[in-house]
Parts: structure tokens; C-alpha cells; sequence
């Protein structure tokens, strides 16, 4: 019980203190992080880096949660840019955003199929009704995606207005779900078999689709490519399907990655892998699989890629110790515990334990500045927020804030060492849907 009688004696000890009165004055006008900030970290966080890799201009997800999509869509076109001699490209992200809410929309519908003599009021059918089928996502997701739908060039599906500023039509499209969910369970409390469930959740595939056409237009079919080169060589192919255009220009074996992950719970043994049960979009993909490494080892297979000259898609917690302006993420960029004259810090099995932290965000790592021993010092990071975001659209990461607050990274079969790729064959344990590790990225 709180002691009221116990305020007055509180207040008085709170102005006795010239910190506190200091603190005081400091928060109210400009809130916490603002009176936190350490200008010392800033000062150190230079955007200069040993392995340096030249991207595109720089991309905008504006009002989405489609980070994991264009941090992917990046390290593709960087490759095109590279092979093609480019300015710049950009590939189409409102084209791999219709095919997910689509295939989010069945995932999700046949997920409620299995689950119809589950308790409704239960956790796993709560659990899959919360949100079933938000902007978030993951590598192994994206993924299944390319190798259905492949990819298409910007101009051949441009932004539109919910692309853009997915939140309303979120918002329909999930009412829609939720009155299917409602129909599939109680067309199985009348008795309808197996077959005619399927049956009717394919109808309501097909309001998806048309609520999608309208939503966001109508996907190409074929496109044609065009570019022209730094030399002014004009570039043009005809008549491609989009699975076509992805073989021939952005050429990744996507079969070759793999999701790493740092989880240093005790539930979670490294080297070992793992899936999320009823995480995915594509119901015939792949599913989401992770190989629990030591946070070195993801660091190890991030600069052999970087190396390599190719960036590494990478997902982190991108709001904690986060100085936005200047686009710094370090664990000392706040003097918290100065200014509360409180230790409230907690190791990182410890944060996803009591749910203090995840995986929130997904960007691509485009650079790294390493030390005479190949150690590395900073972390150059191309975000998806536009130019106003950091040094022009570009992050820095102190090596400090990778230890704490990074958690996934896709690279390259190959940048594994022999041991590594062993685990990587190993089956995977099942989590639970609800794992801090099934976090999407937004």
C-alpha cells in the first residue's frame, strides 16, 4: 500500500538535493532523453569506416512497417546497382507488400483452421487473432516471398497512398479476418467438414485479393526494365516475369542464407537451431529457421560478408540508447542512471526474459570500422527512414550497442566456419508463437 503521509517527508528530502531540483527543471521542458544525452558520444561516433560499401540513394518506408521488406529490397538492388554500373534503383516495395498480405491473410486463415478445437479464449487463439497479418516480418518471410513472386522494378508499382501509410488499411483488412475466423469456427461448430472449410476459406482469399487491388493496385504480371548506366548506356530488357527479373539481375541463391541469431537465455543453447511455431506467410514456404550463435560469431560472419563486398540484412532493437537526430545508437548516448540516481540495468538474457527487449527493427549493415587486431569499433548502418533520419539516412553503431541490442543477421552459407554450418543442419527446436525470437520486424 502506498503511504500518502509519506509525501510531504519525500518532497522535502527531492529539493534538498540540488541534482534532483537540476534533473527536475531539465525533464520538464525538454523530457528525458533530451536532458540525457551524453555530447561525448556523439563526439566519437564518426561516420568513417575501414570497409565502406557505396549504396543508392537512400530509401523511405515512411508510415509502414515494411523495414524488414526494404532492408531486404536494399541489399538486392545494391547488387544490381554494382553490376549494372548504376547511379542509383530502387526496387518495387508495394509489390512484395500485396503478395504478403495475401499470403499473410491464408496463413492466418489456415492457422484458424487448425486451431478450431482450441479455446477460443485460450492463448494460442488469442495469440494468432492480436494481429493477423501486421506490416512486421522477418528474413526467412521475405524470402518465401521472392522465390513465389520474385520482384519488380519501382516504377512498375510505385508507393501509393496506403503503401505508404499502411495503418487504415491494416486496420479493414484485419476486421475482415477476424469476421472470417469468427465464420470458419462456427461453419466447424455446425459440423462442416475439413473440405468445405478449405472451401470456404478460399472464397475469402478472393475478398482478400480484391480488397488488396483496391487498396494498393493490381500487380504486374510482366514488366519491362529499363536503366540507364554512369555512362549513359541505356540498359532495356522486355517482357519479363518478375521471377525472371530477379534470376537475371539481382542473382542471389536465396537457398544459400541463413539466419543467425544471438539469444543468450538460458532456454536457448548456442549452436543450436530453431523455429517459431505459426510464424510465417507463405504456407508451402520454408519455414522461419535460426542458428543460436554467440554475439562474436554473428560479428564474424557479418564483416566476412561485408568483406566480400556485400552488405548483411541484420535485425535489431533500434529504440533503445538511440540518439536520432544524429543517427547514433551506443549504450552510452544516456546518462539515465545520472539522472534518476538509479541502476536499473539488466544483462541481455535478462531483458528478453522480462520482455524489456527484442527485435523491433530491420536494417543492412553497409560498412564497418575495424581496429589494428580486425576487432571491430563502429558499425555503419543504412536505415529505411529517408534522409532526415541520421547522416542523411545512415546510422552508426558503436560495437558495444551490437553486444546488447542486436539480435539476427542473413548472410551466406559460405561466411559460416565448417563447424557452424554443421549446427546449421541440426533440427530445430520448436518455440513457443509467442518467443521473444518471433518478434517482426517493423
Amino acid at each position: 500500500m502506498i503511504n500518502k503521509d509519506k509525501f510531504e517527508d519525500l518532497d522535502k528530502e527531492f529539493y534538498k538535493n540540488r541534482a534532483n531540483v537540476l534533473a527536475q527543471s531539465a525533464v520538464t521542458r525538454n523530457g528525458i532523453t533530451e536532458s540525457a544525452i551524453d555530447p561525448d558520444v556523439i563526439k566519437k561516433s564518426r561516420h568513417s569506416f575501414s570497409i565502406e560499401l557505396k549504396q543508392g540513394d537512400i530509401t523511405d518506408q515512411k508510415q509502414s512497417g515494411r523495414c524488414w521488406m526494404f532492408s531486404a529490397l536494399n541489399t538486392m538492388r545494391y547488387r544490381i546497382i554494382h553490376d549494372l554500373n548504376l547511379e542509383t534503383f530502387e526496387l518495387s516495395q508495394a509489390y512484395p507488400l500485396f503478395f504478403d498480405k495475401l499470403e499473410k491473410s491464408n496463413y492466418f486463415l489456415e492457422s484458424i483452421i487448425k486451431t478450431v478445437d482450441e479455446d477460443l479464449q485460450g492463448r494460442l487463439v488469442k495469440h494468432l487473432l492480436a494481429d493477423p497479418l501486421g506490416d512486421g516480418g522477418q528474413w526467412d518471410m521475405f524470402v518465401n516471398l521472392i522465390e513465389k513472386y520474385g520482384v519488380v522494378p519501382k516504377y512498375a508499382m510505385p508507393e501509393v497512398n496506403l503503401s505508404s501509410a499502411t495503418r487504415e488499411m491494416d486496420n479493414y483488412l484485419t476486421k475482415m479476418l477476424r469476421f472470417f475466423a469468427k465464420e470458419l469456427r462456427s461453419a466447424h461448430k455446425a459440423g462442416k467438414s475439413l473440405e468445405e472449410l478449405n472451401k470456404l476459406k478460399d472464397g475469402f482469399n478472393e475478398d482478400i485479393y480484391r480488397a488488396l487491388t483496391i487498396s494498393l493496385g493490381t500487380p504486374p504480371k510482366r514488366i519491362d526494365f529499363e536503366a540507364r548506366d554512369k555512362d549513359d548506356k541505356y540498359i532495356c530488357e522486355k517482357n519479363l516475369t518478375p521471377k525472371e527479373f530477379f534470376d537475371k539481375y539481382v542473382k542471389m541463391n536465396l537457398d544459400d542464407f541463413v539466419s543467425l541469431i544471438n539469444a543468450p537465455t538460458e532456454d536457448k543453447p548456442y549452436n543450436q537451431t530453431f523455429t517459431v511455431d505459426f510464424l510465417g506467410n507463405v504456407s508451402e514456404g520454408k519455414p522461419v529457421k535460426y542458428l543460436n550463435l554467440e554475439i562474436n560469431k554473428l560479428k564474424e560472419a557479418a564483416i566476412r560478408q561485408l568483406k566480400d563486398n556485400k552488405p548483411v540484412w541484420m535485425g535489431c532493437d533500434v529504440g533503445q540508447s538511440f540518439i536520432r537526430k544524429e543517427g547514433v545508437l551506443d549504450t552510452e548516448a544516456f546518462r539515465i542512471r545520472d539522472l534518476f540516481d538509479l541502476d536499473f540495468t539488466m544483462s541481455k538474457a535478462e531483458r528478453l526474459d522480462y520482455s524489456e527487449s527484442l527485435m523491433t527493427h530491420a536494417m543492412v549493415f553497409t560498412g564497418v570500422d575495424l581496429d589494428e587486431e580486425g576487432k571491430p569499433i563502429r558499425w555503419k548502418i543504412e536505415n529505411s527512414w529517408g534522409e532526415r533520419a541520421g547522416n542523411k539516412g545512415y546510422l552508426v553503431m558503436s560495437d558495444g550497442w551490437f553486444d546488447q541490442y542486436m539480435y539476427q543477421i542473413a548472410v551466406e552459407k559460405k561466411y559460416l566456419t565448417e563447424e557452424e554450418k554443421k549446427d546449421w543442419e541440426k533440427e530445430p527446436i520448436h518455440l513457443k508463437p509467442w518467443d521473444p525470437m518471433g518478434s517482426l520486424a517493423k
